[in-house]
């Protein structure tokens, strides 16, 4: 197998990262609607900057897929679904056994990873391996102007009409039709953008439009609302997704515990984010947290369990890495 490019592996670590902090932040602690910047505290531009930062890592992650194409399978598709099995009924099972409190209607949900689900992405990202084939042939079929208008296109109606005017297709960007859009934008990228060339030049600018872009979303959610500032449609969060993807597309280097790193990354999702976990404990503990803990101490904690959650996860997915070799090897006897 072609040995994965660490540049991108690593853009696939920080996107993860940057989802546990996301959840760690606004959706666990809340964010502050429309204060004014005089209005505003300490713990909530704390809140919106951190937000503001972090909130471009499911666009990215969804990027990195559009960029390398995704490739669908029978063994694929069964693969996915296989992963979020494991990690949906294996932790309500664990933690049900742990409270002792079994519940056959719960458990019986959790094997329906694709409707009964409060992981949005999981259904999302399925519909957008079974669309990949045609979308891949327009990618690849399409000259560059003809890809070009129509993408424009495809992100203005986005912008317009689901961002702007919150049409239901895609309000906030937590809909297929918002991975269909970064998917499509990855491959763009990755089929008539040369990162090879001016390279100091493309890294300087990435790293400009993403700090703009940034100080521009947070300076925009002290008018408006949350959910209109960090939907993942903004064309300030699309143009933070891109400048931040091409800074990583610009980095050349190869490094094996990254990519190691990163073939767990969808797992801490997975984990983390299982209601069992984020509902009855995670989101509890971190709001406890941050009601009795100073700024900077908070800023720490945040650190700390984000670096934690993503190793706790990645050490369950090689544990399952085994167990599914294991019983390979036994099948193959």
């Amino acid at each position: 197998m072609k040995e994965r490019e660490s540049n991108f592996e690593g853009l696939r670590v920080v996107a993860m990262c940057m989802v546990v902090v996301l959840h760690l932040d606004g959706a666990a602690v809340g964010l502050p609607q429309a204060v004014g910047p005089w209005a505003a505290t300490g713990r909530d531009w704390w809140r919106l900057v951190v937000e503001a930062g972090a909130i471009v890592g499911v666009n990215c992650f969804t990027m990195i897929s559009g960029y390398f194409g995704i490739r669908l399978s029978w063994r694929s598709m069964i693969r996915f679904v296989g992963l979020c099995l494991f990690y949906s009924v294996g932790v309500i099972s664990v933690v049900m056994l742990i409270n002792g409190t079994w519940q056959w209607t719960r458990w019986g949900e959790s094997w329906m990873v694709l409707t009964h689900n409060d992981l949005w992405y999981v259904p999302a990202y399925f519909g957008l391996c079974l669309l990949a084939p045609l979308l891949n042939a327009g990618l690849d079929t399409l000259s560059r102007r003809q890809l070009s208008l129509t993408l424009i296109a495809f992100i203005a109606f986005n912008c317009y009409c689901g961002w702007w005017h919150g049409g239901k297709f895609n309000p906030t960007g937590y809909t297929i039709i918002q991975l269909v859009m970064m998917y499509l934008i990855g491959g763009y990228l990755r089929r008539h953008v040369d990162f090879k060339r001016n390279v100091a030049q493309c890294r300087q600018w990435s790293i400009a439009m993403y700090v703009w872009t940034t100080m521009a979303v947070v300076f925009m959610s002290l008018y408006c609302k949350s959910t209109f500032t960090f939907a993942y449609n903004s064309p300030l969060v699309i143009a933070q997704s891109v400048a931040l993807f091409a800074f990583f597309a610009t980095l050349r280097f190869h490094c094996k515990v990254i990519n190691y790193l990163a073939s767990g990354a969808f797992a801490v999702y997975l984990i983390h984010k299982n209601p069992a976990i984020w509902v009855e404990y995670l989101r509890p503990a971190v709001r406890n947290v941050w009601a009795h803990t100073t700024l900077l101490e908070f800023t720490i904690f945040t650190i700390v369990a984000t670096a934690c959650i993503y190793l706790f996860g990645f050490i369950i997915d090689r544990i399952r890495h085994l167990i599914v070799a294991v019983i390979s090897h036994r099948h193959e006897k």
